[in-house]
């Protein structure tokens, strides 16, 4: 009686340079990829550059205006930003004197801001900066070609191209 071979044998690898059967086994990656958030194409240097340009481009701070640091914030902005994003309460006049901590709060407000509005501008990062700006602005991104504040959006995208 003979017996059966041994199952210790290696199985083999076969790669197939098939066209067709490697455009089937990836023809999902798309559909995985876009479940993915875009996150990755707004970079902190990007974020670094509009938190730039949008101080570069404030109009001067003037003294009775209410608004505090190179950023020109409103007082309750700062109440409500700086917690989350210095995991301390900061005062207006902390802010005013401290440029790295107010920079801090800007970029981390601004982030997030930046990536929601490169979505919303189907990965258009022209548009996605200047509707940054006018969220900065006036709150609404959408204002981004109003008369109120078109000049100021293209100031903040004029400035922040020069960093690239």
């Amino acid at each position: 009686m003979p017996y059966p071979k041994p199952l210790n044998r290696t199985p083999s690898i076969r790669l197939s340079l098939n066209p067709k059967r490697w455009l089937k086994r990836i023809s999902w990656l798309p559909f995985i990829l876009g479940a993915f958030p875009l996150h990755a194409q707004v970079s902190d240097a990007k974020v670094e550059a509009l938190v730039e340009a949008l101080r570069l481009s404030a109009p001067p701070l003037k003294p009775d205006s209410g608004l505090y640091s190179d950023w020109q914030i409103k007082p309750d902005n700062i109440k409500r930003w700086s917690m989350p994003c210095l995991q301390r309460d900061a005062t207006p006049e902390q802010l005013a004197a401290d440029a790295e901590l107010a920079r801090r709060m800007v970029v981390c407000v601004m982030a997030g801001v930046l990536r929601d509005q490169f979505a919303a501008s189907q990965q258009n990062e022209i548009v996605a900066v200047q509707r940054a700006a006018a969220w900065w602005l006036t709150g609404d991104p959408g204002q981004y070609r109003s008369d109120h504040a078109s000049a100021y959006t293209l100031k903040v995208l004029e400035t922040y191209l020069r960093f690239f």
